[in-house]
């Protein structure tokens, strides 16, 4: 699981930013101490830094480039400082993304997401299972075969399939598929999930791909199957 370390020193906005990366599948602590903060990126324990650069007792921007000499890890700034200059010098120092303040949380979120695909190594769109994702052609793979799937369906197994095992929720799934936030209702992914688990299981009939989970949600958990078992 990602893993977001919130470098924030108002506890509303803190708090804010760690409900939607929760929500969005990420682990989220938070730190206010440039020790702790460091001591964490050398051991490897953060995936993605939230960086304020108006803290009590400390530089944003110096702590920013402690960072990046420690480390790679992605680092987006969040402040209130708004001038062009600022933003130009905390990318300069290294960081991935300035974000300003007021800001949607939802967007940060998108945002981080947007860093670690960037990140992903050519073919990574193979996950443990062994299951291929071609997003330029919208299609599956399994085992050398291939599935074409419609931009929903193919939204849908990204987003499953970026947290392998895990439960989404159908809220979670909602976010992902429909990028302008329309209302719609659970019916609807339930109304997709079931088509593309046909499609699924039609094409590669010896392996169930989704799982539901009730009252949760659907996750991806490939298991073999009887030929003849098909969701209703």
């Amino acid at each position: 699981m990602t893993r977001i370390l919130i470098v924030e020193d108002d506890d509303a906005i803190a708090a804010l930013l760690a409900d939607y990366a929760v929500h969005s599948g990420f682990a989220a602590e938070r730190s206010l101490d440039a020790g702790d903060i460091l001591q964490r990126i050398r051991k490897q324990e953060v995936d993605v830094v939230l960086l304020d650069l108006m803290l009590p007792g400390m530089d944003g921007l110096e702590l920013c480039k402690a960072i990046r000499r420690e480390s790679g890890v992605p680092v987006i700034i969040i402040s209130a400082r708004v001038e062009e200059v600022d933003r130009l010098l905390g990318l300069e120092l290294g960081a991935d993304d300035y974000v300003c303040k007021p800001f949607s949380a939802r967007e940060v979120m998108a945002r981080i997401k947007a860093i670690l695909r960037r990140q992903q190594p050519p073919g990574s769109g193979v996950d443990n299972s062994g299951l291929q994702r071609d997003a330029s052609r919208l299609q599956v793979s399994w085992r050398g075969q291939n599935l074409s799937l419609t931009t929903v369906e193919f939204a849908l197994i990204e987003a499953l399939a970026e947290y392998p095992g895990q439960i989404r929720s159908r809220q979670q799934l909602m976010d992902r598929i429909y990028s302008d936030h329309r209302v719609v209702s659970d019916r609807t992914i339930d109304s997709h999930i079931k088509k593309l688990r046909h499609k699924l299981s039609d094409a590669f009939p010896a392996v169930r791909f989704i799982d539901s989970v009730y009252g949760a949600g659907y996750r991806l958990d490939i298991q073999p199957q009887d030929a003849c078992a098909k969701d209703a």
